[in-house]
């Protein structure tokens, strides 16, 4: 190890009040750019394996439950001898890892070649590029990266995604594709839940309309004892349970029958067919939405826990069996998948049956600041090529989920063979384990591409996703009506900083109003007052800064297709 690697490392367990006087201290200077961002090594030089050992360090994140040791993962000693390149790791527990992170870069002159788990926020990208503490990559992708270049070849749509407004880019991402467009498994995230073993126990179909959801509810309610004595049922019937304002576990696809039928999403925006950003809690459809909810409360319908609750109590009484309907993304989590079918969209009152897609669901799974390099890289050559070896179809999928013949471990895959008989990955039964905790043991994150076109050729989807997918595609595709989804748009710096003000006051305010109209009604006579006070906290200001960018990422798909 040299010098400078062992100086980092010291530096990173000095005091936290050492290291964040540091930061201070650095955050308005300018870093010089000593790494070279577009180097005149030979792509030949860095053809892997490499005629001489060579190494790069980097900061990485692991669950608590695993080692804390990359090199100790089988991933990486096999990576490390497909490419006799050494990597120094310096790796934090993952709940730890942003504070962690940022007190890592504060110690100027002393920063590692990359981040492989950067988990780097828009923001984050911007200021730390314009400190000079990470470098744009674009030239680097362009000349030592073609298993990253052949994606973006293919899905032109990622290289716009990760290009800054200045026109660089300063990261490498994490993709991962289930489907696509309304196919893809993220178009839904707060996928609603119904017992059929009771609906069948009491002779009803799984209903179809609000008005009958709302029946199948009190039907619950009513025969409570029954359903506890027959399926000795611990703690009492609940029949509809969620988390509010809670992502996936909050009700909102269930207001999509009311109004325009654009409901609401998990950040409160939605896009029109003539391509107009609107702020769904404003919409007459989420107010008659809210109207049918709190309903539904004073009925008895809804588990007064919904409104409070942390996920772990969510979870134990799912376990206890004890819902007619609950939201989540997948039901194994909170019962199993042989009691529960997914509740289909709801024809509201007026005849609207619509399902609105999760925003940025377009294009997968994405994540644009997974892995950077800094301006400290000695190599940035090898350094890109060795990221681009994550990209590799056969490693990507490894690198997400988990790998193969790891002696006295539970492997995710065992390698097999494809109906070409090339190398594949297939996906092993699980059995009882947890995929979570097995998936955790293996694999590595960091950037990495796994594409549609990979399935049963590279690898095997997994059965979870699949049972997923399959199922969701059977009960909403239908009803996917809505031509577009908000995007994932990289702003500004001034602009992020601006949205991040508004989503602090806005959404906080919307959020609060939604759950005590739910819970305690009144909405009707606080509308006027309520939209008055949103765009009092900058609303149409913030929906101008969203167009904006709407306009400005439907235009550059437009020039790519042009350009094919």
């Amino acid at each position: 190890m040299d010098m400078k690697k062992r100086s980092f490392k010291k530096l990173i367990t000095l005091s936290l009040t050492l290291a964040m006087l540091t930061g201070v201290a650095g955050c308005g200077k300018q870093q010089s750019l000593n790494a070279e961002t577009n180097p005149d090594t030979p792509v030949s030089d860095v053809q892997f394996p490499l005629k001489e050992k060579a190494e790069l360090s980097f900061i990485t994140s692991a669950p608590a439950t695993s080692t804390q040791d990359p090199n100790e993962r089988t991933i990486f000693k096999r990576m490390e001898k497909q490419t006799n390149v050494h990597i120094d790791w310096t790796c934090f527990v993952s709940d730890q890892f942003s504070d962690k992170k940022n007190l890592a870069l504060a110690q100027f002159g002393n920063l590692p070649d990359g981040l492989f788990n950067a988990g780097m926020s828009d923001y984050d990208l911007l200021r730390y590029a314009k400190q000079g503490i990470i470098i744009p990559v674009e030239n680097l992708i362009d000349k030592y990266m073609p298993n990253l270049q052949a994606v973006f070849e293919k899905y032109p749509e990622y290289r716009t995604m990760c290009t800054a407004p200045d026109g660089h880019i300063y990261s490498f991402p994490w993709i991962e594709q289930l489907g696509s467009g309304k196919e893809a498994i993220q178009a839904i995230g707060d996928i609603p839940y119904i017992n059929k073993k009771w609906l069948d126990y009491l002779g009803l179909d799984v209903p179809t309309t609000t008005d009958e959801l709302e029946q199948v509810l009190i039907a619950f309610r009513d025969h409570a004892d029954e359903l506890e004595k027959e399926f000795d049922i611990e703690g009492g019937v609940i029949p509809m349970s969620f988390i509010i304002n809670n992502g996936d576990q909050d009700p909102a696809i269930l207001m999509n029958g009311f109004g325009e039928g654009y409901g609401d999403t998990g950040d409160h925006f939605a896009v029109t067919d003539e391509g107009k950003v609107i702020y769904t809690p404003t919409q007459e459809g989420y107010k008659e939405g809210i109207e049918w909810l709190h309903k539904l409360v004073t009925e008895d319908l809804i588990d007064p826990e919904a409104f409070t609750q942390e996920w772990s109590t969510y979870v134990a009484k799912g376990k206890n069996h004890r819902y007619g309907l609950c939201f989540t993304w997948d039901i194994a989590n909170i019962d199993n998948n042989t009691d529960y079918v997914m509740l289909p969209a709801l024809t509201g009152p007026d005849g609207v049956r619509n399902i609105t897609r999760q925003n940025n669901s377009e294009t997968s799974g994405f994540d644009r600041g997974r892995c950077v390099l800094t301006s400290s890289c000695r190599d940035t050559a090898l350094a890109a090529a060795w990221i681009d070896q994550m990209y590799a179809p056969i490693q990507s999928p490894q690198n997400n989920w988990g790998t193969y013949g790891e002696k006295d471990s539970f492997n995710i895959f065992e390698m097999s063979t494809n109906a070409d008989g090339g190398q594949m990955l297939k996906h092993m039964d699980l059995g009882d384990q947890s995929p979570v905790e097995v998936r955790e043991a293996q694999s590595v994150n960091g950037p990495l591409a796994v594409l549609n076109e990979y399935y049963d050729v590279y690898v095997t989807e997994p059965a979870d996703a699949k049972w997923r997918l399959d199922n969701m595609h059977e009960a909403y595709l239908k009803d996917m009506n809505s031509k577009y989804v908000y995007p994932n748009v990289f702003m500004s710096i001034d602009d992020t900083n601006k949205v991040s003000q508004y989503d602090t006051d806005i959404k906080k305010y919307a959020e609060q109003k939604k759950a005590d109209w739910i819970l305690n009604g009144g909405i009707d006579k606080e509308w006027d007052s309520y939209l008055k006070k949103l765009d009092k906290y900058g609303l149409q200001d913030y929906l101008k800064i969203k167009q904006k960018y709407f306009d400005s990422y439907q235009k550059s798909l437009e020039s790519t297709s042009e350009g094919k």
